[in-house]
């Protein structure tokens, strides 16, 4: 269902509720069903035979819901975390600079809550494959479990084994290999194994403290790695504002701009400049659409260590 998009919620279905900006959540769609929460009860027969994207209202009146089709990037935002999990930021500039495409055969260490996993699958499907590992075995079933669920056990293979103490148990089969560890250096020699040496195979580290770069980069060095570069994604969000258009005239004689507008001025303003005029008809604007940085910026999530392994030259 992540990979293969459908248009009309079916019974057993997989849906993403959305309630708002800041809350989601998932729900499987059965016969009979009520999804309860803060906006009212919701019964899943209403459901059944919609559009996707379609706005449900909760039988009792007291609010409204959209009905989402899960995708990787939604499923990261409502995913349980069992671990740290890695963001879009992240996700995007990783899968960019690994050289995921449909067909690529990636390994992947460890396995945590999946959001990576699902991301990695969608975009290698449906010619690619992904093999995930994960040490812990709670954790291991679980995976297991929604990737049933999800329809993407003929694109994810999970195990639950010990890459830093058995390594992958693969050989030359991989075009990517990422390593989120706590000690990925002592991974690196498996990942070397694992790659294809008919082209040119990439690995990717993600490691939160900056020592953990160092000691990873110089295990990629010791092992015949090239291009080693460290990156961090740090996102910064914009406002968008429409503010008042200062007047020249009053800037010439000193006067001073005042950039604060209330609602009736803003209408006052859209009346004078013509915004009121009948379509194809010029008008001139009064305003002035800006952005600015927000006040606070997310921080330091994991550094990002990127190395490339040359192909062997046969004679």
């Amino acid at each position: 269902m992540f990979h293969q998009y459908k248009t009309v919620i079916e019974d057993g279905d997989l849906v993403v509720v959305y309630l708002n900006p800041e809350n989601m959540l998932t729900a499987t769609v059965k016969t009979g069903g009520v999804l309860n929460n803060k906006y009212g009860s919701f019964r899943h027969d209403d459901m059944i035979g919609l559009k996707y994207g379609s706005m449900v209202k909760s039988h009792d009146g007291k609010g409204f819901v959209y009905l989402l089709h899960p995708t990787p990037a939604l499923w990261t935002q409502v995913v349980p975390h069992r671990t740290q999990i890695l963001y879009l930021p992240d996700i995007s500039f990783i899968s960019m600079y690994l050289d995921l495409k449909p067909g690529k055969v990636v390994l992947e260490s460890g396995t945590g809550s999946g959001s990576f996993s699902h991301s990695l699958a969608r975009t290698i499907a449906p010619t690619g494959h992904l093999y995930t590992f994960e040490y812990h075995e709670l954790r291991a079933e679980t995976a297991k479990k929604e990737f049933i669920e999800h329809n993407l056990t003929d694109i994810v293979t999970i195990e639950h084994r010990d890459v830093l103490a058995n390594g992958f148990g693969k050989v030359g089969i991989a075009d990517a290999v990422f390593l989120d560890l706590p000690a990925p250096w002592d991974a690196v020699a498996a990942a070397k194994e694992a790659l294809r040496r008919d082209t040119i195979g990439r690995v990717c580290s993600f490691s939160p403290c900056i020592e953990q770069v160092q000691r990873t980069a110089l295990a990629l060095d010791e092992h015949g790695f090239a291009d080693i570069r460290m990156y961090e994604c740090l996102v910064k969000d914009y406002e968008v504002r429409t503010l008042p258009m200062p007047d020249i005239e009053e800037a010439i004689n000193g006067q001073k701009v005042n950039f604060k507008i209330n609602k009736n001025d803003r209408k006052k303003r859209k009346l004078e400049s013509g915004a009121n005029t009948p379509t194809g008809e010029s008008g001139s604007s009064s305003e002035v659409m800006l952005s600015k940085p927000t006040d606070q910026a997310r921080g330091h999530t994991s550094y990002l260590t990127f190395a490339i392994l040359a192909p062997e030259v046969k004679n």
